[in-house]
């Protein structure tokens, strides 16, 4: 019994160190596709098409920005659709919307996954090591009470582990989603502005 209990104690510690550098891996490749996938496009890019939208009559004008970013992107797939006189651009927007919605939250249930759990794996750790510690006590005795409270203080470092790759990976996923969420946000007012355009060339 006591072995399983020490095996476990060093598992729950290597499991902290491998769910630490996943989270990181997984922060590093998020924070690359967010900076590649906005570029250098600011708001700025998303009041010219509005503003663009909103004072031609034709599709006659293009973008400026050679960037490839999600709002270009999302500009580029909705002129396509206008030019070629293609029905449904409302449906074909927000299938564009989704794939995008994708991309932006791949990986991010990793996160969400052990924000919320390396706190109990941590906290299981702490359990295993007081359960060995109160073990040495009932073997060793009061002679082992210098043992056994190296045991506990071992035993609470699994739960400070826990809380250590917790708090930072659960700001990591906040900042993500609300950067997603913002950036879903202006894709569904470019849809709106693209129908609203629509809407008029076909009145006029």
């Amino acid at each position: 019994m006591q072995e399983y209990v020490e095996f476990g104690e060093q598992f729950i510690f290597l499991a902290m160190g491998f769910a630490s550098i996943l989270a990181l891996a997984v922060f590093l490749e998020r924070l690359l596709y967010f900076r590649k996938s906005l570029g250098k496009v600011n708001d700025s890019f998303l009041s010219e098409v509005r503003t663009s939208l909103q004072e031609a009559s034709e599709v006659n004008w293009k973008t400026e920005t050679s960037v490839d970013s999600i709002y270009s992107r999302f500009v580029q797939f909705a002129l396509r659709q206008l030019s070629l006189g293609r029905k449904g651009l409302d449906e074909s927007l927000e299938g564009q919307i989704l794939s995008e919605k994708l991309e932006l939250e791949k990986r991010l249930p990793i996160l969400n996954t052990l924000g919320n759990n390396a706190p109990f794996i941590g906290l299981l750790g702490t359990v295993l090591g007081v359960i060995k510690a109160f073990y040495g006590l009932g073997t060793l005795g009061s002679s082992g009470a210098e043992v056994v409270m190296r045991s506990i203080s071992t035993a609470l470092l699994a739960t400070a582990a826990g809380l250590a790759v917790a708090i930072p990976v659960v700001m990591a996923n906040n900042y993500f989603s609300r950067k997603a969420k913002v950036i879903l946000q202006n894709l569904e007012i470019l849809k709106t502005e693209f129908h609203s355009f629509l809407l008029n060339k076909t009145k006029g």
